[in-house]
């Protein structure tokens, strides 16, 4: 009995929560690598021009980052949320605006399609998107409608064989690729009666889908391309519907979780390299004849930065072993995950600006970018206010959440 408990002690006083098996732990060293060799060479660059590395990304999906939870039938690697979680962690330490575009791709609109579609959609789209052949993403937002969804001005009406989309979605990441090419397929949320939202698949070349603004002069996140997105008498095959109609809603809620924590995972790896940079800084930085980091305040930037990030990135991988991804009811968790980590990150920044002086605010030193990059996961995916809502809807509704 004795040696038992010992045994049962071990395993798990060894489990690693950020890399729990071989395969996470090899994904990690790879990752890894192609952050250090692939994507840190060219985030200032495509940043200040605000382009999209399209190169890059088919490399990610060459190396199969763009597919990591999708079905292995499908092109994908058939991992879990914790791999997701991986993933967009190692990108943002690096280059959030890219992950940001991989994230719209491979969460919001494949991961969404894997779970939502049906077999036929699965197995056209899927491979084309795993591959980096085709860039997707997800239309929800509008010039009036954001978090009310039900609110949708975008209409599908049937007729016969097709359904007529018309509308306007705007802030959509991957909408473009380029200041003229739209991506390459969306999954696009219709009204179709009041209040009843339906899914499509919304292809590029189909008659009166075209590129709008391209919002230019972002804050943050320029490496992705932001675009209002025209749909216009759009004819879209009833083949190309996502499930039923009036579906829609419960698919994005579906996919929110995933959505969600991976957005918060992006947080955490902001907040990582912030707190490496200052770290070395505070090193080399002498003032009145030591080094910086021995001087009080900059001790409680950098204390309260990693710890800030130390418990935002438990929470996170926490909650991400424990999602199934073709269910839902951790929303609570995900829903606790991202606002933490969200300004976790911002505030790790905003330190790491503040300890690094006039260099922190030059472009050199990579944390003036991640500060701009950071404020978008606190809008994005998500207000700050809708995660507090929906979390104070949970645990009125349910107390022994707060026990659990």
């Amino acid at each position: 009995m004795g040696a038992a408990i010992d045994d049962l002690e071990s395993s798990w006083r060894d489990f690693d929560l950020f890399a729990p098996t071989p395969e996470h732990q090899l994904l990690g060293e790879t990752l890894r690598a192609f952050v250090d060799r692939e994507v840190e060479p060219q985030a200032a660059e495509y940043d200040r021009a605000e382009r999209f590395n399209h190169g890059l990304f088919r490399r990610a999906g060459e190396l199969g980052f763009l597919g990591v939870t999708l079905p292995e039938a499908h092109g994908g690697s058939g991992l879990d949320a914790v791999a997701a979680i991986q993933v967009f962690e190692a990108l943002s330490t690096s280059d959030p605006g890219f992950a940001l575009a991989v994230l719209a791709h491979s969460i919001l609109f494949a991961q969404n399609l894997a779970v939502n579609g049906n077999e036929e959609q699965r197995a056209r789209i899927l491979p084309k998107v795993a591959s980096g052949e085709w860039i997707g993403g997800l239309c929800m937002t509008e010039p009036g409608v954001g978090t009310d969804v039900l609110s949708l001005a975008t209409r599908a009406k049937r007729d016969g064989d097709v359904y007529v989309l018309d509308g306007i979605k705007t802030f959509i990441t991957n909408g473009g690729i380029d200041d003229e090419t739209l991506g390459d397929c969306f999954i696009v949320y219709a009204a179709t009666a009041p209040k009843k939202i339906s899914s499509f698949l919304v292809e590029k070349g189909m008659e009166g889908f075209r590129l709008g603004q391209l919002w230019k002069d972002k804050l943050g996140m320029r490496a992705s391309l932001t675009a209002e997105l025209v749909f216009d008498g759009v004819r879209v095959p009833v083949a190309n519907r996502i499930g039923e109609e009036g579906e829609g809603t419960l698919q994005m809620m579906r996919n929110l979780e995933i959505e969600r924590l991976t957005l918060a995972a992006m947080s955490t790896g902001i907040a990582q390299r912030c707190i490496e940079v200052m770290v070395a800084y505070s090193g080399e930085r002498k003032s009145f004849g030591v080094p910086i980091r021995e001087h009080g305040q900059i001790q409680r930037y950098l204390a309260e930065s990693f710890a800030e990030y130390r418990a935002a990135r438990c929470l996170v991988y926490d909650t991400a072993r424990r999602i199934d991804l073709a269910a839902t009811g951790q929303r609570h968790d995900a829903d606790a995950s991202k606002p933490f980590a969200s300004q976790a990150a911002k505030r790790a920044a905003d330190a790491a600006i503040q300890v690094l002086g006039g260099y922190g605010y030059m472009g050199e030193y990579v944390v003036e970018r991640l500060w701009r990059d950071a404020k978008l996961l606190e809008i994005g995916g998500g207000t700050l206010e809708a995660h507090h809502k929906n979390l104070t809807k949970d645990l009125a509704r349910n107390p022994a959440l707060t026990r659990a």
